[in-house]
């Protein structure tokens, strides 16, 4: 696509925002850059270097939608808020930067995408570092933090491996994969989405555009990805951690078992595995089955799999303090994330929740608390909810807090030895903090400064 003298605005000054924005101006287009932050905050967002070759402007309503060729949206922003949705009724094409990284890629370089409601980010890491041990020259992108046009267009690499959210996948229109993984699809992002049906045909785009000679990885084990597996043209490929297929990837004898075209294939087993829990099972057999699509050799997934550690604020265990474990699980941002990490721990739990709730209910979420977890602390807009939700199940042990330090300080009171404290918000972070990250980084540094000896 020739974007020479093409009008384009760009919505959001953001990861994506940023990345859309320098790809644009390297093929002449005429751009301006809406965010509904203060100008002089865009300006420092964007740094001098784009904010002196764009149109900045902090306000919809000093826009004239009908001047522009193409809007480029930022995952953050609804499609049906301005000016996006004037955009849609006057029929302006409207598209996500991943869209756009597409558009602009090299026919020599293939994206890999991987969704899901749970486990993107550490499938999607997995799946690189994988491609990585197998001598492939790739990058982990997308949703992750690094915007999937900055490695298509800056970056030397033959694969794009992308975390892609249902956000982006809204306003996607040729973008094809050639590989992509579902991992399973559970209530997330109500709020935005309006309904379980909506959220779901969102994370089916990501094989709409696919063709015969593409690949599909699904769960065998999740009924959703089960039925909207009938939707797919491409080669399909499942994986299962209940059962042994007759082709795919599955667990048998405690091995990871890659089973294509009447080969069966050991990879290696559970136990040289370095992940906790069922559900970084079905990440890593995701993962397994995609690198398999790829034509990579199980030797090489096997190489990967026995030093890869996990992903930042994924079950990520930041340290020991009276002999009790503190695990950082900030990324668990919905209840079902969240009830993963809980079943992940045999040890006695003390667990801290809440924040802003997406749409969710909190009943499943609950009865995981009342099976697993000792103690209970919440925080947040949602604190009330969650704590009406457990008490139904009769569990008590329950204590309020303000914010985030209180809540460390209260998990070091109440924690003994040979104890976990696990922060699994089943929330997002937007009531108190900018993102997952931010509170997951605050959460490590409060746990690094606790003292050796326990407030009683």
């Amino acid at each position: 696509m020739d974007f020479t003298a093409k009008k384009v605005l760009v919505v959001g000054a953001g990861i994506s925002g940023r990345a859309a924005i320098k790809v644009l101006l390297s093929r002449g287009a005429d751009i301006t850059v809406c965010d509904k932050k203060d100008r002089n905050e865009i300006v420092r967002i964007l740094h001098t270097e784009l904010a002196d070759k764009v149109t900045v402007c902090s306000s919809w309503s000093d826009l004239d939608v009908n001047a522009f060729d193409l809007l480029i949206v930022s995952p953050g922003i609804k499609p049906d808020t301005e000016p996006i949705s004037t955009a849609l009724a006057a029929e302006i094409p409207v598209i996500s930067e991943v869209e756009l990284a597409y558009l602009i890629k090299k026919a020599s370089t293939e994206i890999y995408a991987v969704t899901g409601t749970n486990g993107k980010t550490t499938t999607t890491t997995l799946l690189q570092e994988i491609l990585a041990a197998a001598g492939k020259k790739s990058a982990a992108c997308g949703n992750i933090g690094l915007a999937l046009t900055t490695v298509i267009d800056g970056t030397d690499i033959d694969i794009a491996v992308a975390e892609i959210s249902s956000f982006q996948l809204e306003t996607i229109k040729t973008f094809r994969p050639h590989i992509c993984g579902l991992l399973n699809i559970t209530p997330d992002h109500i709020d935005r989405h309006k309904s379980m049906e909506n959220y779901i045909k969102a994370k089916s785009r990501i094989f709409e555009n696919q063709q015969p000679d593409d690949y599909v990885i699904f769960n065998y084990e999740d009924p959703v990805l089960l039925k909207i597996s009938e939707q797919c043209i491409a080669k399909k490929i499942f994986f299962s951690t209940e059962r042994e297929l007759p082709s795919g990837v599955f667990i048998k004898e405690n091995k990871i078992i890659i089973k294509l075209n009447g080969q069966e294939k050991v990879v290696c087993g559970l136990e040289e595995i370095k992940l906790r829990g069922k559900h970084n099972q079905e990440n890593v057999l995701c993962a397994a089955a995609m690198a398999a699509a790829a034509g990579i050799e199980p030797r090489h997934i096997a190489a990967a799999l026995k030093i890869f550690k996990g992903v930042r604020h994924r079950l990520e265990e930041v340290g020991v303090a009276d002999g009790v474990l503190y695990i950082n699980d900030s990324k668990g941002t919905n209840p079902e994330s969240s009830i993963k990490a809980i079943e992940s721990f045999n040890e006695p739990l003390i667990l801290i929740a809440g924040g802003r709730n997406k749409g969710s209910r909190f009943d499943t979420f609950a009865q995981a608390i009342k099976k697993k977890v000792k103690g209970l602390i919440l925080l947040g807009e949602a604190k009330e909810e969650i704590k009406s939700a457990v008490m139904t199940t009769g569990f008590t042990n329950i204590y309020e807090v303000e914010d985030l330090r209180a809540a460390i300080k209260k998990a070091h009171q109440l924690a003994r030895e040979g104890e976990v404290v696990l922060l699994s918000p089943a929330c997002a972070s937007w009531d108190m903090f900018d993102n997952y990250e931010q509170r997951g980084d605050l959460f490590c540094k409060e746990v690094h400064s606790l003292g050796e000896s326990k407030e009683q």
